[in-house]
């Protein structure tokens, strides 16, 4: 018999201890991370049990009559251990379904976990989105390096390494969060017209929660900071949660210098290096400019997809 119950603050242990045994859970996807924002959204995360063991995890927010998986994580999607079976999984989907109706939920907005998180095969939740007639309402494309066999970078990104090098460009580890949220607002308001999703005072406060997971690497030219990546960690996976590079940094290959240090050097032992999503537009739009820079580092397509559900 599975049971569903929802989130509250004292299924902490027991959630973040899930997440850590998961095989498709990352640390994004644990109560220290997920709660930084919870006065933007109302959480409505779920926990599964068949009987009295708990199988699954659903991390998800309310809008309206909306369940989202969930609305302030670049993905959700239901969290499973290496105990979860294709029939398990249709069984929790009937069950949420249930749980739905009954909650005047109308519909569920799913973001999937992207495979190269995967510690092992997950994609039962895949099958479960198909036989409950969900419909791909978004697909996201990130560029990703297969660490094990992968791609030179361009030669003018190798060009621009070598101009970094020569020029006396330096790229360390830097905590300087509040100059690089600064570099990195003027850049997204001149050439996409966005602002970063974190301030300066949220990445610290996560970086300070999360150390092993959440690091920044900047070059410098004499004490001036350049160019700068953040990067989340997780055990397959260096994901670029944030880059910037400025005017001057373009000029003489900043940016090219800090990209060289992570792959070839620093995350080298990783499965992947994702350089995340080039689109806008719920997918629609492709921002081609974008994704050629990351394609030219090696970079190739990883989808980021996104489910709808109505009852």
């Amino acid at each position: 018999m599975i049971t569903i119950k929802r989130y509250n603050p004292n299924d902490a242990a027991a959630w973040d201890a899930f997440v850590d045994a998961s095989k498709n859970g990352t640390f994004m996807l644990k109560r220290g991370y997920m709660d930084y924002h919870t006065d933007r959204f109302t959480d409505h995360s779920l926990l599964f049990y068949r009987d009295e063991e708990l199988v699954a995890l659903l991390p998800a927010s309310s809008h309206g009559d909306e369940l989202r998986s969930h609305g302030g994580l670049t993905y959700g999607g239901m969290i499973t251990n290496l105990k979860m079976t294709v029939q398990l999984m249709l069984s929790l989907f009937d069950s949420l379904k249930e749980y739905m109706s009954s909650n005047g939920i109308s519909r569920l907005i799913y973001k999937r976990v992207p495979s190269i998180y995967y510690s092992y095969p997950s994609d039962e939740d895949l099958y479960a989105l198909f036989r409950n007639n969900a419909i791909l309402t978004r697909r996201d494309i990130s560029a990703t390096f297969y660490l094990p066999n992968r791609i030179r970078f361009s030669e003018r990104r190798r060009r621009g390494v070598k101009n970094a090098h020569k020029i006396g460009i330096v790229v360390r580890e830097s905590h300087e969060y509040e100059q690089y949220i600064e570099m990195l607002s003027e850049i997204l308001a001149k050439y996409h017209d966005a602002k970063p999703v974190h301030t300066a005072a949220e990445l610290r406060l996560l970086a300070d929660r999360f150390p092993d997971n959440i690091k920044m690497y900047a070059a410098f030219h004499e004490d001036e900071m350049l160019a700068g990546v953040v990067v989340y960690l997780t055990p397959q996976v260096a994901h670029t949660q944030y880059i910037a590079n400025s005017d001057e940094g373009r000029q003489c290959g900043a940016l090219d210098a800090v990209m060289d240090y992570l792959v070839n050097e620093c995350y080298a032992d990783k499965v992947y290096f994702d350089f995340g999503i080039s689109n806008e537009n719920e997918g629609r739009f492709l921002n081609e400019g974008l994704i050629s820079q990351k394609q030219e580092f090696g970079g190739r397509a990883v989808a980021y997809d996104f489910y709808e559900l109505k009852l």
